[in-house]
């Protein structure tokens, strides 16, 4: 890459990746928002500007994901940090908050938690979207922990801790009057672990037995342990996982049961409610 101004540096950079990548790129490098780039083609990029951003170009051009590239991705309006210990949040897990945020009321205390929570990007903006709530976010992984406890304080949110577990492991008799969790769901050996983004993401928070399930069975079956009487369980899974996820609740002896769609049609998160009457101990 021999570019010297903007307006070359996108130019070349967009002849090997998508173009809102080499703008996304080219604003790290250069910490120039959007609209300067685009009104001012003719500056010239700064001392070793060129050469950081052909390096990320390079990255980029041989797949790695851009918030990995760029340390950042925006979720449910506030920026997160992530890095290859976590998923990247995507923009369809904001319907999993919305509904859980539908669950919580806005006065009043209410105990949440958050089982796989990665980045912390479901737990602080639930946590931020509702102060009053108490969050919990549970993780088996130190390196995600130590990247969601980050968020949470450049986030300012301090109704949220966070819990080292595998699943409800490290709980004892405490219960919530919600979990959510965005846990794996894809079946080990689906093509689409070997393409695109997932290629650089942990294979743990991706991958869930044969079916795509077995992390769903768990949450489902294990969680009404530890919701209160009239508690609910929201979490995400595959596009073909809504018939098997509403049965799965089912008979577990979950409530008031129901998929949503996301904005492409897709059924994207199931949900259930523990009866009032009864909770298992």
């Amino acid at each position: 890459m021999s570019a010297r101004t903007i307006g070359e540096a996108l130019q070349e950079a967009s002849q090997r990746v998508a173009a809102l990548d080499a703008q996304v790129l080219l604003r790290h490098v250069t910490g120039r928002d959007a609209a300067y780039l685009i009104a001012h083609p003719e500056v010239e990029l700064g001392s070793g500007e060129p050469e950081r951003y052909r390096a990320l170009i390079d990255r980029r051009a041989a797949g790695e994901p851009v918030a990995y590239l760029t340390g950042e991705r925006e979720f449910y309006g506030r920026p997160f940090k992530v890095t290859p210990a976590v998923l990247i949040p995507r923009p369809e897990t904001e319907l999993l908050v919305d509904l859980a945020l539908e669950r919580i009321p806005q006065s009043g205390t209410s105990r949440v938690l958050e089982l796989g929570t990665g980045s912390g990007c479901i737990a602080i903006s639930l946590a931020a979207e509702r102060p009053n709530a108490k969050v919990l976010a549970l993780d088996n992984s130190v390196d995600a922990l130590a990247v969601a406890r980050r968020n949470a304080v450049e986030a300012h949110v301090g109704n949220v801790a966070f819990l080292r577990s595998d699943w409800f492991t490290a709980l004892r008799q405490e219960h919530f009057d919600l979990i959510v969790s965005n846990p794996p769901y894809v079946a080990a050996g689906d093509a689409h672990l070997t393409q695109g983004d997932l290629r650089f993401e942990p294979r743990v928070a991706l991958e869930a037995g044969s079916d795509g399930l077995d992390a769903i069975r768990r949450i489902v079956t294990e969680g009404k342990g530890h919701l209160m009487p009239g508690g609910w369980l929201v979490f995400e899974h595959a596009h073909d996982h809504g018939e098997r996820a509403r049965l799965l609740l089912h008979a577990a002896g979950y409530v008031e049961i129901f998929t949503a769609h996301d904005l492409a049609g897709i059924d994207r998160v199931s949900a259930g409610r523990l009866t009032q009457e009864l909770r298992v101990q």
